[in-house]
């Protein structure tokens, strides 16, 4: 215990070798590289949602992934302005019970194999939205925007994040 104490002190720690450009895991991507443990695990799952006919936005992914890692700041935003309306349902790929069938209640049966992979459910249940690969947060708030009946972006006032309240412990004379 001594020697190695040692070897640490002459050496120092060892540095993380994970980043947002490589394949290596670190940690979650939403709390590492999005900054939102929130995501993870998700508040309600794809049968929740089902059953309340709740637009649900399935987002595949793996934490060892390079694209992942960067898409998870798409999923975080797509959070921050659709997390009350729709259930925002992030699947770590091997997480998927290996099946020969799966039904549509099963999150198995949106996934095609590629990573990371965005599955849009519209409130009926039926998928409105399924790409793979980064795609842009414009895309996704298309779709959105039509499950939730507003304004094409082009029509409506830019959506901007709310100011965060601050709390300020500096003392200072009145």
């Amino acid at each position: 215990m001594i020697a190695l104490s040692m070897i640490l002190g002459i050496w120092g720690t060892p540095e993380a070798w994970a980043n947002i450009d490589d394949d290596r895991l670190d940690g979650n991507i939403f709390v590492v590289y999005a900054g939102n443990g929130s995501l993870v695990p998700a508040k309600l799952s794809l049968i929740d949602s089902l059953q309340r006919q709740m637009p649900t936005v399935l987002v595949f992914y793996l934490d060892d992934s390079r694209d992942c890692k960067q898409f998870a700041l798409v999923v975080s935003r797509i959070q921050e302005f659709y997390g009350r309306a729709a259930n925002i349902l992030p699947i770590s790929v091997d997480s998927i019970p290996l099946k020969n069938n799966y039904n549509p209640q099963d999150t198995g049966f949106y996934y095609q194999g590629a990573i990371p992979q965005t599955v849009i459910i519209d409130q009926k249940g039926q998928v409105v939205f399924d790409e793979q690969g980064q795609v842009k947060y414009e895309d996704v708030d298309d779709v959105l925007r039509e499950v939730f009946d507003l304004l094409p972006r082009s029509e409506s006032v830019e959506l901007k994040r709310r100011t965060v309240n601050e709390f300020n412990d500096e003392l200072v004379e009145q």
